[in-house]
């Protein structure tokens, strides 16, 4: 009797043991699954940083409390100082010599002598990045481009800044400076300006400019806006030689709404499949923390 019993408890014990294992082998499975979402998004850009918007929780960094030139990136601040000094977007402004760009050597559709509306010029520099479109604003400051350039300083101080410092309205100056820290700052203060957040998600739009009534169609620089695939809330792009390739953007992920800054990218593209990698990760990782809140 005694033998019986003793071969049962074997046996229980032998498949005890054994489902005990095929459990363990399962959840090491999901738990292996889970890790590899759980890897770095493999993002390119030298300087990078994710955040959730809505409880300020860091997603994902990279490098993001280092310095680095920002480009057309600066055109966002020089939107939210032109929109905080209340001047007159219907007035018309003339593009002079002063706006032509001696530092880098761009062009402009501009042309020199054209007449045209504040509110024209700050979509043309947000959307497709005109830097003669920036100058020209900031002249229309009530005191001057020099009062212009302190008003962008002291706002990022404000927004808290405080490793950010600007020297002209376009980015052409690599002295514009900042961290992908500060920038999500900046891109989280710019998204509660309604029209900044309309123009900058505007795909194309065309535009009436000169004596001549030409009429120019202006492109966004994002393509990922032009595409059209994205849920994006605010957008910017920014090209120097001193600051690469860059890419802010609001945009919701997963029903979550995100801020993404990529700085100091030198592919063509980089910057463009940076978003889409991390936006690939972000819905990978919603679904392994459901599977991993259902599992404990």
């Amino acid at each position: 009797m005694h033998k019986i019993i003793g071969f049962l408890s074997s046996i229980f014990f032998l498949l005890s043991i054994s489902f005990n294992t095929s459990a363990d082998n399962q959840f090491d499975n999901l738990n292996s699954k889970f890790a590899k979402y759980k890897s770095d998004p493999k993002v390119r850009s030298a300087k990078a940083m994710v955040v959730n918007q809505n409880n300020g929780k860091v997603i994902y960094q990279k490098n993001a409390y280092s310095e680095a030139s920002i480009a057309s990136l600066t055109k966002l601040m020089t939107a939210m100082v032109i929109l905080d000094s209340k001047i007159d977007l219907n007035k018309k402004i003339k593009i002079s010599k002063q706006d032509i760009d001696r530092l880098k050597g761009t062009g402009s559709r501009i042309p020199i002598g054209t007449s045209i509306s504040g509110y024209d010029l700050l979509k043309i520099s947000l959307m497709s990045s005109d830097n003669r479109a920036a100058s020209a604003l900031s002249r229309a400051y009530p005191s001057g481009k020099k009062g212009f350039i302190k008003a962008m300083n002291i706002k990022a101080l404000k927004l808290g800044m405080h490793n950010s410092r600007f020297a002209d309205p376009s980015g052409l100056n690599k002295k514009n400076k900042s961290t992908a820290r500060d920038l999500v700052r900046m891109v989280e203060a710019a998204y509660q300006y309604p029209l900044i957040r309309e123009i900058t998600t505007t795909s194309q739009e065309t535009f009436t400019i000169g004596k001549r009534k030409s009429k120019i169609d202006f492109v966004n620089t994002n393509r990922l806006v032009r595409k059209g695939t994205w849920d994006i809330g605010l957008s910017k792009t920014g090209f120097t030689r001193d600051a690469g390739r860059c890419l802010v953007m609001q945009a919701t992920i997963s029903n979550e709404p995100v801020i993404m800054i990529f700085l100091n990218s030198y592919g063509t593209l980089t910057r463009f499949a940076d978003a889409q990698r991390v936006k690939k990760w972000i819905k990978k990782e919603s679904i392994m923390n459901k599977v991993s809140q259902l599992i404990n």
